[in-house]
């Protein structure tokens, strides 16, 4: 299952596991499946399940979670992600901060949490976090506060997690995409990865993890990242 599937690196991924003819449970807010993420389906008929989901909204969580009682959740993609980029000190918005934190903190371990038996049911019982390589508190640099704070508690939330579920046979770990050519990153500088080629190497992470794994902080290209 795949949070945040109507675009980006959400709707990529949706697209490389169905290839790989894996049966996806994609979310999206009310009303995205008439784009990108319904054309995808109609490619993989009987592959693809699109459910509406609000990650801020419990009570679209519970009416999701009601929706899949007893099925299992082999992998858990907590992908959906919001940023907010006029961070600047003297105008900070500390609203929108929070919002920031409830779709990127709160929302993950809320998912995780209503969704945890349909993962222990599984045979891989997999949970990632798509992170960022901007939650590393030692490779920080300045500004973009709301977005770095809210994959910093991200990583503790998931890393703490993946101790606690580990007596479960459950595999916890935060994935960073790279910097992805995508609407979050449209208009800033610098070399990007395509969707595509971050999408194949996270599936190729997600797929290979092992128990092993959990609790690790890594590249889409395999490599560990710093906290």
């Amino acid at each position: 299952m795949i949070t945040g599937a109507s675009r980006g690196v959400g709707l990529a991924l949706a697209g490389v596991f169905a290839e790989q003819g894996w049966d996806v449970i994609a979310t999206c807010r009310e009303g995205a499946a008439n784009s990108s993420l319904g054309e995808l389906s109609r490619q993989f008929p009987g592959q693809i399940r699109i459910e509406t989901l609000d990650v801020s909204d419990a009570a679209s969580l519970d009416a999701l979670t009601g929706s899949l009682d007893g099925l299992p959740i082999d992998i858990l993609v907590n992908n959906a992600g919001i940023t907010h980029r006029d961070t600047q000190l003297g105008s900070l918005d500390y609203d929108a901060w929070r919002a920031v934190l409830e779709v990127n903190l709160l929302a993950p371990v809320r998912v995780t949490e209503a969704l945890l038996e349909n993962v222990v049911a599984s045979d891989q019982k997999k949970i990632v976090a798509i992170s960022s390589s901007l939650g590393s508190i030692s490779r920080t640099s300045s500004g973009n506060y709301f977005y770095r704070t809210s994959k910093a508690a991200l990583n503790m939330a998931m890393r703490s997690l993946a101790h606690d579920l580990k007596e479960r046979g459950v595999t916890i770990a935060l994935l960073s995409p790279g910097y992805v050519d995508t609407d979050f990153t449209r208009g800033v500088g610098g070399p990007k990865v395509s969707v595509r080629e971050s999408a194949h190497g996270l599936f190729e992470a997600m797929t290979a993890m092992t128990i092993a794994d959990s609790g690790r902080f890594f590249r889409y290209t395999g490599e560990d990242l710093d906290w």
